[in-house]
């Protein structure tokens, strides 16, 4: 009988002290969490670059999933839509124009254009002046379909940024700006430019 009380005290023991170690592992998982030196240190430039570009891909993450939805709902990816958009506003493109203007890669934007024209909102031509330009242009039912569902998708984009005053998101525009600048200019690590 001892022998089985003993077991039944070590497999209580052992059960006692894995409880207060799961206890303990929340702290031990953040090397900060209870650390009075990791709460007084002062941020370091690297510490506070690292939180802004934490915060800049959460909050584009959070914005572009109300845009996807938005057009989703039209039968459209977000890329699409841009390629769509772009044309709208500024009419005929040559395809590099349209890659640049939506930041869609080379072959991403033929691939695009191909299944915008499969599904009629997109035609592509050949350009008049360089035979081995090509161009890409709404269709009619492309027109048609922009014009109904961009005034939409603008409101639900201000919805989305709406927890910005006007003036804050003409703050950010202007800073962001200034960030997107001063990053394009810098060359890339490894010596890539």
């Amino acid at each position: 009988m001892r022998e089985r009380s003993g077991t039944a005290r070590k497999g209580r023991g052992t059960r006692k002290a894995s409880s207060s170690a799961a206890v303990k592992a929340p702290s031990a998982a953040r090397p900060d969490a209870g650390s009075a030196t990791a709460r007084k240190r002062p941020a370091t430039a690297e510490d506070t670059a690292l939180k802004l570009w934490v915060v800049l891909a959460r909050a584009q993450l959070a914005v572009a999933r109300h845009a996807e939805a938005d057009v989703a709902r039209h039968g459209l990816t977000l890329a699409e839509f841009a390629i769509l958009e772009v044309l709208y506003h500024r009419g005929p493109l040559h395809l590099g124009e349209v890659q640049r203007k939506t930041l869609v890669s080379s072959g991403g934007v033929t691939y695009l254009v191909d299944r915008l024209a499969g599904k009629g909102l997109v035609e592509r031509g050949e350009c008049p002046h360089d035979r081995r330009a090509r161009y890409a242009a709404l269709t009619p039912a492309g027109e048609r379909l922009v014009a109904r569902i961009f005034p939409e998708h603008a409101k639900e984009i201000a919805r989305a940024v709406g927890g910005l005053s006007k003036e804050e998101q003409q703050r950010a525009i202007t800073l962001l700006r200034k960030l997107g600048i001063a990053a394009a200019e810098l060359p890339l690590s490894g010596g890539t430019p």
